[in-house]
């Protein structure tokens, strides 16, 4: 974990520092033939909602939005920083921390294909951070970028990129009491994983790739402000966001591989089956299907961007020294 910090502390570093020096009064003019990069930085934030194997809603489960649980709503805050070499082209930098939950407990039991679910009864909830970097692209600048006179306000675009995140799941345990309690779920390998019974389900790393794409609408308020809303979409490479994937396993095994502290808090947590819809079942046997291992988690966000156009706002530098040279001198 702490080369995981160290890693993303570099990254922060680095952008810090790419920040300061577009900024600086020397470096907020670039010149790629006769065009002259445009600097925007701001803030983002948007709820954002998770897309799992946990939760959802009745019927079969999803991969998007019919299965999204609203009252798990989290809040994405973040900031990004944009390069435009023209009107049609964009490149952002942007980091993200944002919050993920899912609970089984939420779905409504109106039949047999959401019953399993209901039953299973499992929870995660985790922080997370993500890093990445995208390319822009704006349509309608660049079907009508042969007409000097098309400066639309509105400017709807897509985009498409490569970023990491971190996180770390963790779920519940509730006791006849009812006080609730919330473990780290990757270090008791609930599904098995780094066990020699199961070779085939190796450890999964809390520092992952994803690739961030979607669509959105930019709208240039003034001469420096931006607004944008978009749809923030983010595939990931792993189906341990919740750390629910395969099946579940011998429970005896925990004993086997944990301390006993740990093996105590893994049996209950493994297989939390809810079983008063079907009263004297049984707790779910080793093998039955746990999660679903063909689709991977993913994430999703309705993002507002707030920015600002750094530097100068002249478009060439003609229209720069015509304005420096309409300026009062600063002493006579």
């Amino acid at each position: 974990m702490k080369k995981h910090l160290r890693y993303f502390t570099r990254i922060g570093l680095y952008f810090t520092i790419f920040i300061l020096f577009l900024s600086s009064a020397n470096a907020q003019h670039f010149i790629l033939g006769n065009e002259k990069w445009k600097v925007e930085a701001g803030l983002n934030f948007g709820p954002t909602f998770f897309l799992g194997d946990l939760g959802g809603h009745k019927g079969k489960g999803t991969t998007f939005v019919k299965d999204v649980n609203i009252q798990l709503t989290k809040v994405m805050k973040g900031a990004f920083i944009s390069v435009y070499p023209n009107d049609w082209l964009g490149f952002r930098l942007a980091a993200h921390y944002t919050y993920l939950e899912g609970r089984d407990e939420l779905i409504a039991n109106n039949g047999s294909d959401e019953l399993f679910r209901k039953q299973r009864n499992l929870d995660f909830k985790t922080n997370m951070f993500e890093a990445y970097a995208a390319a822009e692209l704006y349509p309608l600048m660049l079907m009508y970028g042969y007409n000097e006179d098309y400066q639309p306000r509105y400017r709807p675009y897509v985009f498409f990129g490569v970023g990491m995140f971190t996180y770390n799941p963790k779920g519940s345990i509730t006791d006849q009491n009812g006080n609730v309690t919330w473990h780290d779920l990757a270090p008791l390998h609930t599904e098995g994983q780094g066990f020699s019974e199961y070779s085939s389900r190796k450890p999964y790393s809390l520092t992952q790739m994803n690739l961030p794409y979607g669509c959105g609408i930019r709208y240039l308020a003034t001469e420096r402000l931006n607004l944008a809303f978009e749809l923030l979409y983010r595939k990931t490479f792993t189906d341990y966001v919740d750390d629910l994937s395969t099946d579940y396993i011998d429970p005896n095994l925990f004993d086997k591989y944990l301390s006993p502290a740990d093996a105590n808090i893994a049996k209950q947590i493994n297989d939390k089956a809810f079983t008063s819809y079907i009263p004297g079942s049984p707790r779910f046997e080793p093998g039955i299907q746990r999660g679903n291992p063909k689709n991977n988690d993913a994430y999703f966000s309705f993002v507002l961007k707030v920015g600002v156009r750094l530097g100068d706002i002249y478009n060439s530098a003609s229209e720069r020294n015509a304005a420096a040279q309409a300026k009062c001198p600063a002493r006579f």
